[in-house]
């Protein structure tokens, strides 16, 4: 046995099967500095997408200190999908070249999942903004195990009862008792490119606390503490692999401690345009310029399952909490 992307799982002949009582343990960062500034993102900024301030947060939260990984989300599938009601699996995972090797055995009923022990702890993918939000649910309910439902995945931080279609999706949004979330872009924005220098409108160009363009170098020999993994030669950066192991640029975190916010898979978040969910960041097989702070790449169906999008999930205070830290803010609220 052996910890694996925080799920304990035992792996023999380099599969990894992951028990449905598994825990997953989601390393967070917190994100302080409430009330900040935000700033212009889009093509108003020198960048794509239509234009919006973002990065504004009114209060401390915490966010996945990396993607989730496909050791932790075959962990999720085991534990509410033996009978796969809404999809949460793409047999892509398995079959395509890009899929994170995760492989569902059995019949409807009694499926189980396993995933290659050097997949592991690289980031899921061929994911849907759907699937995403009923990790998130999970989460927020405990990680119970039994059938896709209101007490799983259908109710917790959002309710979905079964919302599969683009526009049942597009409608749904963060309920106010909600803990275990798909970040916010305001969320994913801030903690990728804010200088955490206080409540400031002060950020950085790329999620690696810089505005020089990053290196790909995975020792970080050259560039140390500016690398990601985005399109360039060679490609892919770590063959066979395309994303790379999770934290793999140890030393290129954000100024709040977050990694691969630029590059690896895009990240779904929580925006809506017209038809469109947004994503975020980048991924193995786009160029570096979709990981600067301008780029609002808000172009997916939030149905779409593709081997270049994943997410990560945040932390968020109790709506008490939220309430208390806007009345500290305009002042209504005075401490003894």
């Amino acid at each position: 046995m052996k910890a694996i992307g925080k799920v304990l799982v035992a792996c023999v002949v380099g599969i990894c099967v992951v028990s449905a009582q598994a825990t997953v343990i989601i390393d967070t960062v917190p994100v302080g500095n409430p009330g900040n500034a935000g700033e212009l993102s889009g093509v108003g900024a020198g960048g794509v997408g239509p234009n919006r301030v973002c990065g504004a947060v009114a209060y401390t939260y915490n966010i996945g200190k990396y993607e989730v990984t496909a050791g932790q989300y075959a962990a999720f599938l085991n534990a509410v999908a033996a009978t796969d009601t809404y999809g949460l699996y793409n047999t892509g995972m398995w079959s395509e070249t890009y899929g994170c090797k995760i492989q569902r055995s059995g019949s409807s009923g009694s499926y189980t999942y396993s995933v290659a022990s050097d997949r592991a702890n690289r980031p899921v993918n061929l994911i849907s903004w759907g699937d995403a939000a009923r990790f998130a649910n999970w989460m927020r309910n405990g990680q119970p195990t039994g059938a896709q439902g209101l007490s799983t995945t259908e109710d917790g931080s959002y309710y979905l009862n079964g919302a599969t279609s683009n526009a049942a999706l597009l409608a749904v949004t963060r309920k106010t008792n909600a803990t275990w979330a798909i970040p916010t872009e305001d969320e994913w924005y801030k903690a990728a490119y804010h200088k955490n220098d206080g409540v400031t409108g002060n950020y950085w160009d790329y999620p690696t606390g810089t505005d020089s363009v990053p290196g790909r170098d995975m020792t970080e020999a050259t560039n140390p503490g500016n690398n990601a993994n985005y399109n360039g030669s060679p490609f892919p950066i770590d063959s066979p692999y395309y994303t790379t192991v999770a934290g793999e640029f140890q030393l290129s975190e954000s100024p709040y401690g977050t990694f691969d916010q630029g590059g690896n898979v895009w990240e779904w978040n929580e925006a809506v345009d017209g038809s469109f969910r947004g994503v975020r960041g980048g991924a193995y097989e786009y160029g570096v310029v979709n990981l600067l702070a301008s780029d609002r790449n808000i172009l997916d169906f939030p149905t779409n399952e593709f081997c270049y999008i994943g997410f990560r999930v945040c932390e968020v205070p109790e709506p008490a909490a939220i309430v208390m830290l806007a009345l500290a803010g305009l002042g209504i609220l005075h401490r003894r």
